[in-house]
């Protein structure tokens, strides 16, 4: 996401006062996401299916992230897959927030900036009214991205020569976000606070989609291996998960839209 150098400022020196008589040390990937955290919720489920999707198409898979930020996902993607790299434009993140740029990054827009072939591209943001779905369908068979139904625009690339295979839902930033400031920085009433959270909308959406029809097979069946491994390993987590947890948003729990009988983080299969 563009930010301008004036706004990246004002941001750092909002999340130092934030520190200053913040309650706990993960709140602040939700609250600055920017700087500290992404821009869609996860869990360590999450990077494992992503990894375990690549090593089911290749023993060694090369992976890009596009738009990948100061590199908060990706880094624990590389924890799996060490030759993981990033794809960011907005080389202010690093600049004016002081923040070093690991070597890992590129800074490149990715409509003319991706020069070769990769298992996996993984997009997990695009600016409004930036399109680059034609230049990533170029180098790769399979596209992740993350769908923001109140934030993105043009993240689908079914009309791209892909067909989406699977996809699972998890909060939005903004949701986790709400519910954090709710509950434990403003003096919302506590009966207001539990009208507040039936008006919540768990709604980012994560799709596979695929090109080739041999490893969308593949791919269909590691997810469906991985389902029943997820659950008898729920303590495999990442410490910042209880945030989740603890403002409703746990494992399989009810995406919370009426209209919708999905579970969080539960994966459905297109036919």
């Amino acid at each position: 996401m563009s930010y301008s150098p004036h706004a990246l400022k004002e941001a750092m020196n909002s999340l130092k006062s934030y520190r200053l008589n913040s309650i706990s040390k993960h709140h602040e990937r939700y609250i600055f996401p920017l700087l500290s955290g992404t821009y869609f919720s996860y869990r360590k489920i999450d990077v494992q299916r992503l990894v375990s999707i690549a090593y089911s198409i290749s023993s060694n898979p090369s992976y890009l992230d596009v738009g990948c930020g100061y590199g908060d996902f990706l880094k624990r993607i590389r924890h799996y897959i060490p030759n993981a790299i990033g794809m960011e434009k907005n080389s202010d993140i690093f600049y004016e927030c002081g923040i070093a740029k690991p070597d890992f990054i590129k800074i490149a827009d990715a409509r003319w900036g991706i020069k070769q072939n990769y298992d996996i591209i993984f997009v997990g943001w695009m600016d409004p009214g930036v399109d680059f779905r034609d230049a990533v369908k170029t180098k790769t068979e399979v596209v992740i991205t993350t769908l923001d139904q109140g934030l993105s625009i043009a993240a689908e690339y079914d009309a791209h020569g892909y067909k989406r295979i699977a996809y699972w839902r998890t909060p939005s930033w903004e949701d986790v976000n709400h519910e954090i400031m709710n509950y434990y920085y403003t003096k919302v009433p506590r009966k207001t606070y539990h009208k507040l959270i039936k008006m919540r909308r768990a709604h980012n959406l994560w799709y596979i989609y695929c090109s080739n029809e041999t490893k969308s097979e593949v791919i269909v069946k590691t997810l469906i291996r991985n389902v029943q491994k997820e659950r008898e390993a729920s303590s495999n987590r990442y410490d910042f998960e209880d945030v989740l947890d603890e403002c409703g948003f746990k494992y399989l729990e009810s995406a919370g839209d009426p209209t919708s009988c999905e579970r969080l983080w539960e994966i459905y299969f297109d036919n």
